[in-house]
């Protein structure tokens, strides 16, 4: 009986050291979720909701900021196209109103100079004719 019990101690051995070698082995594999978890509990940590409206509103706050920039430059070079489109609106219509003056004191000329060469007009006088009655 004494090999029995030898066999049964040596058994239970490696049944205890498979026992320990599946226990370990089921450690490490429950513990990589856990691992993992907690690597993304500490990221979440790291961007709050807090942090994250900041960082919201700060790229926010930037691109708006960008847009009316924009918005002004714009209207700068708007302000500029108009500025010289009326300019040249204004000496456009100097100049017509220029040109303007010299055909009316081209015209004024020209009537004074056919009004000179007009002969005078004359009165003509009507004639009555006298009948006689008796």
């Amino acid at each position: 009986m004494g090999k029995l019990k030898t066999y049964q101690e040596q058994l239970q051995e490696i049944v205890e050291k498979g026992i320990n070698a599946a226990e370990e082995q089921q450690k490490k594999l429950a513990a990589k979720p856990f691992e993992y978890a907690e690597k993304l509990e500490s990221g979440a940590r790291e961007y709050s909701v807090e942090n994250l409206r900041n960082r919201y509103y700060g790229y926010s706050d930037g691109l708006f900021s960008q847009l009316r920039n924009l918005n002004s430059r714009f209207g700068n070079f708007a302000a500029d196209l108009v500025a010289k489109l009326e300019k040249e609106a204004v000496e456009g219509a100097d100049a017509v109103s220029e040109a303007a003056d010299d055909l009316s004191d081209a015209a004024q000329d020209v009537k004074k100079s056919a009004e000179a060469k007009k002969p005078a007009a004359r009165k003509t006088t009507a004639k009555k004719k006298t009948t006689a009655s008796a």
